[in-house]
């Protein structure tokens, strides 16, 4: 009985509402030193990586934290770009989708990270973790 309510309470919440609004990026080129870097400062598990350069180029790729552990174990984190490191292509997913919509592509496309995107604009607006969802449903438990 208690994984009904769950399933229906996953389908019932939005992307919106557990995603991280906004969207850190760096361009394909830079050092995946820089990368763990913004990373670190900015205490998230991810970043978007851009075909083109500065704000507004096309989403390429996405870095996570474990993208970088793997890369330091082949050769310096100088040595190595975001580009060569990304994970490709970027798994998109609607503000306006559901929780288990999202968490099933994750599931099939083996990742923790989606990029939200608005479809009106074409843009990226966020993020949504593996972490986001369970925090989330950590949140409806409690109601």
């Amino acid at each position: 009985m208690k994984t009904a309510t769950r399933q229906s309470r996953i389908g019932s919440i939005r992307v919106a509402e557990a995603m991280h609004a906004g969207v850190l990026s760096c361009d394909r080129d830079a050092p995946l030193s820089e990368v763990a870097a913004t990373m670190t400062r900015e205490r998230v598990h991810c970043v978007v990586v851009e075909s083109g350069s500065g704000e507004g180029g096309a989403a390429w790729g996405v870095i996570s934290d474990l993208d970088l552990i793997a890369a330091a174990t082949v050769r310096e984190l100088d040595d190595q770009t975001a580009g060569g490191s990304a994970a490709t292509p970027v798994v998109i997913v609607s503000p306006a989708e559901t929780l288990e919509r999202a968490a099933q592509l994750m599931t099939e496309h083996s990742t923790s990270h989606l990029l939200v995107v608005d479809p009106a604009v074409h843009r990226p607006v966020g993020v949504l973790s593996t972490i986001d969802i369970a925090a989330r449903l950590t949140q409806e438990d409690k109601r």
